[in-house]
């Protein structure tokens, strides 16, 4: 007999593994479709600025809203949100303008920080805690499989474009998360994350030092890898490498399913088998290991050795450690936020995430189209640089 909490883990990652598939393809979809109607790289950015806007304002409302109503309604309520998203571009091209696909992105945007909240606050929720080895492998595992699969969104979202077009793509995405979302209503417990006391809207704010200093440490992080992955990776790829949709695509998919399988492997890798449990030294080192990629392959372009090869191989080696990086910040701050209510704690730190992601995607394409591929790199730097002077403050123990 399979136990109660392991099921509902089931359910949540499922759901959440479905909902990262179309994340992964609608993303895809919009970069390479508007890209290809002739919109420069900032105009491709600026149709994700209130994705990512959205996802600032939901993470930070999400975790009160999920305390008091429970996360399997604030789960939903992002499926459904989702489904109403490309719902919403299945109208006919010409009425595709900038303004409103930005409204589209910006549901999908509410929609993936609320599912992306509920599932982590869930875990907390289904480990005992007195666990905090299980908490690690369950937060890993979670993690890791989403962005394996996202990677697979980006391809899937690709080969759809190659295959059936844009407005077929959005439809076959809008059906399949409909039978996720009816699947979800019947299975997930209603009282998962509810709690007994009703938090004040003010409670949002985390008061908790660790809690802040992991959350701005996970800005820059983010920030560092939007900055030059969202947009300005995929046009320096077509636009100057003369890359094909497909092999961008293939690429970024790739990258993100290399990504998230090494975010599996985070407990072994960082001495989970020998008992070492991650603290803020962990994060620490990781992050100035990752400082050293960007600035290699702005060397490599610089003195022109061997360029196209040193952004591929960059590439993977930017993603193997900025994986263990991430897997190590989602592990303390499930580990740092509160018994009672842990998804506002929970809900305030992946408001910074979102906040870094909204940072990066702009300054990818601003950056990029007035400086370059190599200054997009360098900014990537002077994040990741911040990241590894915050986190000497958080706690060793």
């Amino acid at each position: 007999m399979i136990p109660r909490a392991f099921q509902q883990y089931l359910v949540v990652t499922a759901s959440y593994w479905a909902f990262t598939i179309t994340d992964g393809a609608l993303r895809m979809l919009v970069v390479l479709f508007f890209h290809n109607l002739g919109y420069s790289p900032i105009e491709v950015a600026t149709l994700f600025l209130l994705y990512e806007l959205f996802g600032v304002v939901t993470n930070l409302v999400g975790g009160w809203l999920a305390a008091r109503l429970g996360l399997n309604r604030t789960m939903q309520a992002g499926l459904i949100l989702q489904i109403i998203s490309l719902a919403m571009l299945l109208v006919d091209q010409s009425n595709l303008t900038v303004v409103y696909v930005m409204v589209a992105q910006a549901l999908s945007g509410i929609a993936k920080d609320l599912n992306k909240m509920s599932a982590k606050s869930s875990i907390k929720q289904l480990v005992p805690t007195d666990a905090p080895g299980q908490l690690y492998r369950w937060v890993s595992l979670l993690t890791g499989s989403k962005n394996a699969l996202k990677g697979f969104g980006f391809f899937l979202g690709a080969m759809l474009l190659a295959l059936i077009g844009f407005r077929s793509s959005v439809g076959v995405m809008a059906l399949g998360l409909s039978v996720v979302f009816i699947a979800n209503c019947c299975l997930l417990d209603k009282g998962i994350g509810k709690t007994a006391f009703k938090p004040k809207f003010s409670e949002v704010f985390s008061t908790s030092a660790s809690v802040n200093r992991l959350s701005a440490a996970r800005l820059f992080l983010f920030g560092s890898r939007d900055v030059w992955f969202v947009v300005a990776l995929p046009v320096f790829l077509q636009s100057q490498l003369m890359w094909s949709h497909m092999q961008v695509g293939t690429l970024l998919a790739l990258w993100v399913v290399g990504y998230g399988f090494i975010q599996t492997l985070a407990p072994k890798v960082t001495g989970l088998q020998q008992g070492i449990i991650p603290t803020g030294k962990t994060a620490l080192e990781w992050s100035m290991l990752l400082l050293l990629v960007p600035l290699l392959i702005v060397a490599a372009i610089y003195l022109d050795f061997f360029a196209e090869h040193a952004v591929v191989v960059g590439l993977l080696a930017f993603g193997a450690v900025f994986a263990i990086n991430s897997s190590v910040h989602s592990f303390l701050i499930v580990s740092y936020a509160k018994e009672e209510g842990g998804s506002l704690d929970i809900g305030f730190y992946y408001m910074a995430n979102a906040a870094g992601r909204l940072v990066g995607t702009l300054l990818s394409g601003v950056v990029y189209q007035q400086f370059g591929f190599e200054a997009c790199l360098l900014v990537s730097a002077v994040f990741i640089l911040s990241v590894s002077m915050i986190s000497i403050g958080l706690p060793r123990f």
